[in-house]
């Protein structure tokens, strides 16, 4: 039993590395998802095609994938076309780019759909009123949108701290790598991700209560 509440101590070291790629992917993903999302609901064409490519390219490639090309094949690019050795000299950046960036294909479809469901008799109303485009789309549609999605939101970042376990794959010590190095060290490999599962379990349980309780308050304060 004690071997077991020391993997989840090993594990539970890892935490604030997973909880902070987790946490700044989200909000990259956010920022960078609203500005695909407005590009694929632009009325110039050029724009849907590029927003469109982006979220089918990243939606449809592993994050594994994306995270082994940030960190390996890009360094490599930049070596051969500029002749400069680099190499990323803090690994947790790798985590917040292609985590990031993986998130935000996901939140543009999240926050189009959030948009879509904005009646467009509302967009009428603030430009009667004159508002422009951008005012209306700041003040009046991008808020309630917002309340639409925050579920969907949580969700993401559920789902992101899972995905997170990926970033052992470059040597990033988040739960996973925590509890991989002790294994390699113990040989415990059951005790140790049992663990990185349990401590996992607790952070994805922990936070889905949270939204639901959020969800539930704004349910509440909607039909109040």
């Amino acid at each position: 039993m004690q071997e077991y509440l020391h993997g989840i101590v090993i594990a539970l070291k890892g935490v604030p590395i997973t909880l902070a790629v987790s946490l700044v992917a989200v909000l990259i993903g956010l920022v960078v998802g609203l500005l695909v999302a407005t590009a694929k609901r632009s009325r110039f064409r050029i724009l849907r095609i590029i927003g469109t490519i982006y979220v089918d390219v990243l939606r449809g490639t592993p994050l594994l994938v994306q995270v082994l090309i940030l960190a390996y094949g890009v360094p490599q690019i930049i070596n051969s076309l500029f002749g400069v050795s680099f190499h990323w000299e803090i690994k947790i950046v790798i985590g917040f780019v292609a985590c990031g960036i993986n998130s935000s294909a996901y939140m543009a479809e999240i926050i189009r759909s959030g948009l879509q469901a904005i009646d467009v008799g509302q967009s009428e109303a603030a430009r009667s009123l004159g508002l422009s485009s951008r005012q209306t789309m700041r003040y009046i549609i991008v808020p309630q949108a917002f309340r639409i999605i925050v579920p969907a939101l949580g969700n993401e970042f559920i789902t992101l701290i899972k995905e997170t376990s990926i970033l052992s794959m470059v040597g990033i010590v988040e739960v996973t790598r925590q509890g991989q190095l002790w294994a390699s060290q113990s040989f415990l490999f059951f005790q140790a991700y049992i663990g990185v599962a349990i401590v996992y379990l607790a952070m994805t349980l922990t936070l889905s209560r949270l939204v639901n309780y959020i969800e539930r308050r704004m349910a509440r304060s909607d039909r109040s």
